[in-house]
């Protein structure tokens, strides 16, 4: 039966049954809506969001079908050619009496000072054919019953039970908790905080487009957070797996003043707490900052058992406002606009954004003069109607609505004009404010482009609108979790609780330390090392974790050492240290001969089970044998007779100086002389070689067991320079030279390849043999040692000191050309060691025969 209220001059009228259905939260209020929905022929819901209209309209396109459901809002429009099913935002519900069944939900916000007097009109007008169903709390019972004498008002009891439990600290908050702020700045200050000691939180503010609020509601309800930091927009019908509820405030800035919220509003939030069957509880953050004007908030005795037993003041009043004015003129349209209510059951609203825009354009003359006739007007207040996405007030949104009337009034907004402001908008970079005020834009464009009478080309240009939304949403969704979520602490926290065994820990490719795919550390070889960028808070579990799984992980590393050091891929041996893949895993230690060192394993080994770290000892003590065995086999058999007590003593103390020598010996320190034939053809056989300055085994000047032997030398303290990769000489420098090397000047000089110089010298010198007793003078070509890389005065210095001696050469005669001279060379033997003189007599550094010799000896030879 349509309603006696006068106002209303056409609309959806129906004799079907009137239906109250009224409850607080978590009732099944909008559950039952949809069932009866589903069981009309056709019908439509009215919601106060968008988001709502959405949620619901998949559930029922997953019933009926999609091509028999639409959805109907300002920004989005699905309206497939058959659709039989409609939801709605209530502003865009259509007026069709052949609907079946209409329901509104939410319809408590009829005494919303803002958006009321659109639900005070479809509780009055909207009915369906067969059955309307008014849904809200119970607070509204004594309005319905006064307007709506028709409707049968059905109570809903809650479905779990709501408990106060105090006032809690931010860091005590329980896991599925929703904290609610009541301005940007708190709501991001406390995802910023629940971020550094939780993990982080999902954000839900009604400044945010659908599309981010559900992508960060999905965000909460997958489990990814723990915590969700909201607005009092989360009182508004959103359907969370929340078990506490915490306020940061207790008042709100309504638009006009800061007020402390109604008991109603209060229950409205906290009943978020617990659904279905679970019970729920709330309560307030206390803590410094946590409240607003240095205050913790704090419920009331009379408000915690309002809210805990359903118990608040009916509702007196609904704001109405005229829904079909006249559009004769525009001062017809604003006074019927501001028209007195006709029951005293309804008040006049506060104006609304677009009674303001409309007034201020019809005082400006020359918008005024542009709106003629009734379509004109008609027109021209559903222009001023565009919502104020962007919250910018009616000053600039009345802008904003000139600049769309100058193109309206003449027919169709140009689609180049919207075209190009859809494309400025299409922009996903910037920070969260960014995004936001764009979104806010293209909510806007999106509006207009749904409205077939404004635009031409109207679904590409919605489909281009929407389009923009989706990639601003993503953009600000992860702009959201990039800067309040910390996923790895949120899946310690979730995973884990107060038992750090219970983390999933595995090791990549590469090193890192995993739980569910998030890094919290590294293995440098085999020690682990936390994520730098991990909170203090959580090294302790990071590393708790770690200690309880890494011997699991390392014992696989181990394996894999063990078999790369049976195969020798990747074992290096440098300055007394063994190294796999670039990592320490070993260090040389004395033994009992320098050939025998003994390993120590690296400390970070430690973790390592004992069978398994006598294992990778085992394989890099094989390792180290058998990369030895070639190199130092000759050096290990002049070893092995050194400790012959056949040998003698003299042959074995100058075979192991000559072992500790690397191989080589000064011969004017072997003291040769005092070896009978027996023990010199012993040296023989043993491949030692006697040069006329050098005693030397040739195998052992090879690069690998010269390098191998100074790795082994440097762990007893022997400093020798690490020997050059090729053969050429290499200059001192006052380091020390080379195992293996002689100094030869400003040189050093490889042994072997010094005898080979040496004894070319002497085949020169046999070939020009001596006469008449007198040693003859002969010439040297230096080609040799310089193809050697040894320079001049290298060359000298090692023939002086083999006992050759340089003649400078004849000058030329007065008058005469030609290259010079070379110089000449002789040769005697050097005296035997006690034969030399003594050092005590030798010349003093600082005497003028000292100085002579050292110039003698940097003259290159041969100038």
């Amino acid at each position: 039966m349509a309603s006696p209220l006068p106002g209303r001059r056409h609309g959806t009228a129906g004799d079907g049954v009137v239906k109250a259905v009224l409850g607080p939260t978590n009732t099944g209020k909008t559950h039952l809506a949809i069932e009866r929905l589903c069981a009309h022929s056709s019908g439509a819901i009215g919601f106060p969001l968008r988001l709502l209209a959405r949620e619901v309209y998949d559930r029922v396109c997953a019933i009926k079908g999609a091509d028999r459901v639409a959805l109907i809002t300002g920004e989005e429009r699905i309206e497939p050619k058959d659709a039989r099913w409609l939801l709605c935002t209530a502003e865009a519900m259509p007026s069709r009496p052949d609907l079946a069944f209409v329901a509104l939900d939410e319809a408590q916000l009829s005494a919303d000072p803002e958006r009321g007097h659109v639900f005070t009109d479809r509780l009055l007008h909207t009915r369906g054919r067969e059955e309307t169903m008014l849904l809200g709390s119970a607070t509204l019972e004594p309005m319905v019953r006064a307007l709506v004498p028709e409707a049968d008002v059905i109570g809903r009891p809650r479905f779990s039970t709501l408990s106060h439990v105090g006032a809690k600290k931010l860091s005590r908050i329980p896991p599925r908790s929703a904290i609610v702020a009541f301005s940007a700045e708190q709501v991001y200050a406390m995802a910023e905080m629940l971020r550094r000691f939780r993990g982080g939180a999902a954000v839900v503010m009604g400044a945010l487009s659908p599309q981010t609020r559900n992508a960060q509601v999905a965000m909460y309800q997958a489990g990814e957070v723990d915590y969700l930091v909201a607005t009092d927009a989360i009182g508004m019908g959103l359907n969370l797996d929340v078990h506490h509820v915490a306020f940061a405030g207790l008042s709100k800035f309504d638009g006009h003043r800061q007020r402390r919220l109604t008991t109603a509003e209060m229950a409205q939030i906290a009943g978020r707490a617990g659904r279905h069957q679970r019970d729920g509880t709330f309560g307030t953050l206390a803590g410094t900052g946590a409240g607003t004007g240095g205050h913790d908030p704090e419920f009331t005795p009379e408000e915690v058992f309002a809210i805990e037993e359903h118990r608040f003041p009916p509702l007196t009043r609904l704001f109405w406002r005229e829904a079909e004015p006249r559009f004769d003129s525009l001062a017809t349209l604003i006074a019927d606009l501001e028209s007195p209510p006709p029951r005293p059951e309804l008040a006049t609203p506060p104006q609304a954004i677009d009674l303001a825009v409309l007034k201020r354009l019809a005082e400006e003359p020359d918008t005024a003069a542009t709106v003629r006739g009734r379509r004109s007007v008609q027109r021209f207040w559903a222009a001023c109607s565009l919502p104020d996405f962007r919250q910018q007030g009616a000053e600039t949104h009345a802008r904003f609505v000139a600049r769309l009337w100058q193109d309206l009034r003449h027919g169709y907004l140009g689609a180049d004009y919207v075209a190009q402001a859809i494309a400025a908008l299409d922009n996903p970079s910037g920070d969260i404010d960014t995004l936001q005020g764009r979104i806010a834009a293209i909510r806007s464009w999106s509006y207009i482009a749904q409205r077939p009478d404004w635009v031409l080309a109207r679904d590409e240009m919605a489909a281009r609108a929407r389009a923009v939304e989706t990639r601003l949403s993503d953009a600000l969704h992860a702009r959201l979790t990039e800067r309040f979520v910390n996923r790895r602490t949120t899946l310690l926290m979730r995973k884990t609780g107060a038992d750090a065994a219970l983390l999933p820990v595995r090791l990549d490719e590469a090193g890192a330390v995993l739980v569910d795919d998030e890094a919290i550390g590294h293995l440098e070889g085999f020690r682990f090392v936390v994520d730098p960028l991990a909170r203090a808070a959580d090294r302790k579990l990071l590393l708790a974790a770690a200690e309880r799984h890494l011997p699991g992980l390392l014992g696989t590393r181990a394996q894999a050492l063990v078999r790369d050091a049976g195969t020798a891929e990747g074992i290096t041996l440098a300055d007394g240290a063994l190294g796999w893949n670039g990592i320490t895993v070993a260090r040389l230690e004395k033994g009992r001969t320098l050939l025998e060192p003994r390993i120590r394993i690296d400390a970070a080994l430690d973790r390592l089970s004992s069978p398994v770290r006598q294992g990778v000892e085992a394989a890099l003590g094989e390792w180290l044998a058998r990369h030895g065995e070639k190199p130092l086999e000759p050096l290990r058999k002049i070893a092995e007779a050194g400790r012959d007590p056949a040998s003698g003593p003299t042959l074995r103390a100058l075979l192991l100086q000559l072992v500790e020598g690397g191989g080589v010996m000064a011969r004017a320190e072997a003291g040769l002389e005092r070896l009978d034939d027996r023990q010199r053809a012993a040296l023989r056989g043993l491949g030692i070689r006697v040069g006329a300055l050098d005693l030397y085994v040739p195998s052992a000047l090879r690069p690998a067991a010269m390098t191998l032997w100074s790795a082994l030398a440097r762990v007893w303290g022997l400093d020798h320079d690490t020997p050059p990769d090729a053969m050429q000489p290499v200059i001192r420098g006052g380091r020390e030279i080379p195992v293996g090397y002689r100094t030869a000047g400003p040189q050093a000089i490889r042994v072997d390849l010094a005898e080979k110089l040496l004894q070319a010298a002497h085949r020169v010198r046999g070939a020009g043999g001596a006469a008449g007793g007198r040693t003859r003078r002969f010439a040297l070509d230096p080609a040799l040692a310089r193809s050697m890389g040894l320079t001049t005065a290298g060359y000298a210095a090692l023939l002086r000191a083999a006992g050759f001696r340089a003649w400078p050469p004849r000058p030329l005669a007065a008058g005469a050309a030609g290259p010079p001279a070379p110089p000449l060379w002789d040769w005697r033997p050097p005296r035997p060691r006690e034969e030399r003189r003594p050092e005590a007599v030798r010349a003093r550094p600082d005497s003028a025969f000292a100085a002579l010799a050292q110039w003698m000896a940097a003259e290159p030879v041969g100038r």
